[in-house]
This record gives structure tokens, C-alpha cells and sequence, in this order.
């Protein structure tokens, strides 16, 4: 049984709402973490008929009957559950911790929340396993200091021994954190995993969220997705490469990254006295899978892809998203890039301390090039920013500049 990080969060959020809604792509964990919760908890899987039925027959019954530590797993595969639970949950109000659902396709559970249970709920999304999970080590204190605005001597100070070692961060990095393929340990079984895991994505959850899904274009889109991840995405491209039309592009791209495949970081667009790239970029949220779909056979041959440093930092930057997530920080992301070149991976739009913005640069070498920091540099100073991160290779963190500080990957 792996220990999970967020599950800290979740009981958390139990304790102040009446309902929690756990979201996440399918093979997460999501039903095995439910599992933990204890005896006192029943549980209802919706992907069974005979628990469905049960539910469907009288909703307002069953809820009735099962008024209090209550998991429904699957949730949108039953419309009629979201009114009875407001009912449900309005009938004592006061109550905390009394429901949780849990669900992989996120667009139809939104919807259902957004129109039944709006202000009742807390809606918190599950990943694959963080490559600090991955090696069951604790979670880092780098998210909630960060977010606090502690001190840069107690930042530094908290990551001058990184738990985990280069060759660890690398060996997740090529396999990614799917919990079933990476327990197994065997590289055979990892390929045949990824590649049924696709065909299971595209056939079950996709084609039964949207009927009238061309599943072999989609099929399409998603290797085509593959080799973008990490760049600046141009719709038009890609409509023509498929043969389809631009709105097409945009439809499939939302049910991507609604579905959990994919990462939508948009343009950051602050600044009136830049002229900035307007564009989205995005990545194949799980390394693993971005590697089986380009068919990368091994580590040493990633070493030499000519994606290797996309596929890297689209791994830090799961990584960051996910740590701040499971330690209950609520950030967004965006990228940034001028139409002269300048560019900054990610910048990140949250509460860390007084400041709203934190800039972050990833490299895949240990020691980075200061001239290529520069437009980091100019972000820090123009927005005001107490610090400026970049994630590296290195053994220990580093002091590049006054205001910018250097992270091994491994202190993520």
C-alpha cells in the first residue's frame, strides 16, 4: 500500500465540508486511497449494475438510508444521485465529512456539481503517484514555505539535503507514476500497460462521455499531442495536419485536458509594455506515457531524444502542480514568452507570501547559463517578485543571482 500525500488533504476538507469530490484520470489511486478511509465508511461502485441500480431505483431513498459516511465511486454514471444529495446534505446541513465522491471524468462530474451542489462540496483532483510517492518519501516542505513567504535562509536551509538522489528522480522520470506499472518493476509490462491504458481511455471513458467521438482521429490527436508536449500550440497546425477543423482542434484539446491527459498552461498576458505570445502551450501530463506514445524504449535512448528537455520539464512541472495541490495551495499556471524570444517555463499564480507571482525556469543540465536567465531576471524585478526559482540537476541548491535561487529537481 503506497502512502499517498494528498490524502493529509483530504481529511482536511472532510472535516469542513459536508461532501468532498476527489477527481483524477483513471489508474490513479483514487479508489485504492478511498479504501483507507476505514470500516465506518460504505462504499457504492456506480461501474457496478447491481450497486447502480440499487442507487437508481430511489436515490432520495437510498441517501436516506444512507445518510452519513457515504463513498460513491464513479459518480457521473449516475445523473440522479447530484439533486438528491443537495437535498440530502441540506437536510443537516451542519454536519461535516458525511460524503465523498470520486469520479475520471471530470467534464460531466463538473457539470453535475456545478448545477446541483454548488457551495456544498470541495473538489479536490488526484494524480498519478509524485515522484516523491513513487519512493514513499514525505512530502516537501517547499510548498508551504513558499506559499507562506518563509525567509530564504529556512528555503534553503529545508532543502540542503535532497531526499532523493539524481539516478531516483531520472528512474521516475522515464517511467512516470501510473501505480500499477510502476510497481511491477518489468518494462515489458509497463509498454503493454500504456499501451491497453490508451486504447481504455480512448474506448471506455472518452467514448462514453462523448457517443459521437471519431475515436480513430482522436486516436490521432493524441499521438500528435505526444509530440507537441512542452510547445507553444497553434490550432490552425494541427487542424490541417489531421484534416479537420480548427473548433474540432479546440473541442478535442478540452476534452484532453479535462479528461486529465493533458495540461493546459495558457499564455500569460500581465504586461502591457511586452508584446507577448498569445498562445497556449501544454503537456502529456504523465512521462511514462509521453514516452511509450513516442516509442522511447529505454532511458539512454530518452537521453538522446530530440524531446528530452520538453519531456523533463513537463515532469517538473507536474511535479510542482502536484505538490501544491496536495499541500492545499491553490495555484494556476501560465508560461511566458515575448515575440522577441524571451521566454520563463512557468510562472505560477498563487499566495506566496505577500507576492501573487512566482516565476519558475527548468533545465535539464546541472549548471545553467545566466545569460539564459535573464528574462527571469526582468521578470523578478518588473513584477516585483521576492524570488525566482530554477529547477535543475544539481546536488544542492544555489544562489545565481540576487533574487534567483537554483533547485535540485530532487528537493521537488
Amino acid at each position: 500500500m503506497l502512502t499517498r500525500h494528498i490524502q493529509a488533504q483530504v481529511q482536511a476538507l472532510l472535516a469542513h465540508f459536508p461532501c468532498v469530490v476527489l477527481t483524477g484520470v483513471r489508474q490513479c489511486g483514487k479508489t485504492t486511497l478511498l479504501g483507507t478511509l476505514g470500516p465506518q465508511w460504505q462504499h457504492f461502485d456506480m461501474e457496478n449494475s447491481a450497486d447502480r441500480q440499487q442507487l437508481l431505483a430511489d436515490a432520495d431513498l437510498f441517501l436516506r438510508l444512507h445518510n452519513d459516511k457515504l463513498v460513491i465511486d464513479e459518480a457521473q454514471l449516475a445523473p440522479a444521485l447530484f439533486s438528491a444529495l443537495r437535498v440530502a446534505i441540506d437536510s443537516d446541513r451542519s454536519k461535516k465529512g458525511r460524503f465523498i465522491l470520486s469520479g475520471s471524468s471530470s467534464p460531466e462530474l463538473v457539470k453535475q456539481i456545478s448545477e446541483s451542489l454548488a457551495g456544498r462540496v470541495a473538489l479536490i483532483e488526484m494524480a498519478p503517484l509524485s515522484v516523491s510517492e513513487a519512493w514513499q518519501k514525505p512530502p516537501s516542505r517547499l510548498y508551504a514555505l513558499l506559499a507562506q513567504g518563509a525567509p530564504v535562509a529556512e528555503l534553503q536551509a529545508a532543502m540542503d539535503s535532497p531526499p532523493l538522489s539524481v539516478q531516483q528522480v531520472r528512474d521516475y522520470w522515464f517511467a512516470g507514476g501510473y501505480p500499477e506499472p510502476w510497481l511491477s518493476g518489468d518494462a515489458t509490462f509497463r509498454g503493454l500497460w500504456a499501451r491497453n491504458y490508451i486504447d481504455t481511455y480512448l474506448l471506455r471513458d472518452i467514448g462514453a462521455l462523448f457517443p459521437g467521438l471519431n475515436r480513430d482521429r482522436f486516436r490521432q490527436f493524441v499521438n500528435l499531442l505526444s509530440q507537441h508536449s512542452g510547445n507553444i500550440l497553434n490550432n490552425a497546425d494541427i487542424a490541417r495536419t489531421l484534416g479537420v477543423s480548427e473548433p474540432t482542434v479546440r473541442d478535442w484539446l478540452h476534452i484532453a485536458h479535462h479528461t486529465f491527459l493533458w495540461r493546459h498552461i495558457p499564455a500569460w498576458s500581465q504586461s502591457s509594455a511586452k508584446q507577448l505570445v498569445k498562445h497556449p502551450k501544454g503537456y502529456l501530463r504523465d512521462s511514462g506515457l509521453l514516452h511509450q506514445l513516442l516509442r522511447i524504449a529505454d532511458s539512454q535512448m530518452l537521453a538522446t531524444h530530440p524531446v528530452v528537455g520538453k519531456s523533463w520539464e513537463g515532469m517538473v512541472v507536474e511535479q510542482l502542480l502536484r505538490g501544491f495541490e496536495n499541500a492545499g495551495f491553490d495555484v494556476q499556471p501560465f508560461h511566458y514568452r515575448t515575440r522577441g524570444g524571451a521566454e520563463i517555463d512557468l510562472i505560477l499564480q498563487g499566495q506566496f507570501g505577500s507576492a501573487q507571482w512566482l516565476p519558475i525556469e527548468i533545465k535539464l543540465t546541472q549548471q545553467g547559463d545566466k545569460r539564459a536567465l535573464r528574462a527571469l531576471a526582468e521578470f523578478v524585478a518588473a513584477n516585483d517578485c521576492p524570488l525566482g526559482l530554477v529547477i535543475n540537476n544539481d546536488e544542492r541548491p544555489r544562489w545565481l543571482d540576487d533574487r534567483i535561487l537554483a533547485i535540485p529537481a530532487a528537493c521537488l
